[in-house]
């Protein structure tokens, strides 16, 4: 057994106070986002999705982050993939911002609903032709024989659709997750890290600090 009791790093680049943070969760996330941006940390819109499954088993997966407002924060997938079929039986989720490099991380809980089809429309047109051909490629989470099956398919598809052509997929699309709760967690000195939650109550947010 590898003991790895002794990897320790000391959180102390940032302390997060009153006085710094946002009123509006939303606005707090668009700053640290854009600070993530600036450090170049790879993908920051990289977020850990979790969901469950009908056995209350919990499943997590990495999905980009391609959008967000006030209403929410948007990801794409095929509606026939594992995380789709635990969205469609209990729509409660959580996202996790794992911004290591900044001693940082942003949990956002609450309900996914999928957003209008012309929204998903926008977003697939807006999309390169190789990832336009990727959405109909893939029966997202089926069980395939090998790779070749993929490869197969990608050129029977490019010969089908040209560029500029691709169809929009009616099995793909978006959801978005309405945060009922965003944390915001900043790594500090001693393992004494801030951690700031905030809790919707109804059109509002209230804001609390949690003990480490």
């Amino acid at each position: 057994m590898n003991d790895l009791s002794n990897l320790r790093k000391e959180y102390a680049q940032a302390q997060l106070t009153a006085d710094s943070l946002e009123k509006s969760p939303f606005s707090q996330f668009q700053k640290w986002f854009d600070q993530a941006l600036k450090a170049t940390i790879l993908e920051p819109n990289a977020m850990v999705l979790s969901t469950v499954d009908i056995h209350n088993t919990p499943k997590q997966r990495t999905v980009l982050l391609k959008y967000f407002n006030p209403l929410g924060f948007v990801f794409f997938t095929n509606y026939t993939s594992r995380k789709a079929q635990h969205l469609a039986t209990n729509p409660s989720a959580s996202l996790l911002f794992p911004w290591n490099a900044l001693e940082r991380q942003v949990i956002v809980t609450g309900k996914v609903e999928r957003i209008p089809v012309e929204e998903s429309k926008a977003y697939f047109f807006s999309r390169p032709y190789g990832s336009q051909l990727g959405a109909w490629v893939s029966k997202q989470s089926s069980v395939i024989d090998s790779r070749q099956v993929l490869e197969t398919r990608l050129s029977e598809l490019k010969q089908q659709f040209l560029e500029g052509e691709v169809p929009f997929p009616d099995f793909w699309g978006g959801y978005r997750l309405m945060p009922e709760s965003m944390e915001f967690w900043q790594g500090g000195v001693n393992r004494l890290h801030d951690r700031i939650l905030y809790n919707r109550v109804e059109s509002a947010w209230t804001l609390v600090r949690l003990s480490p």
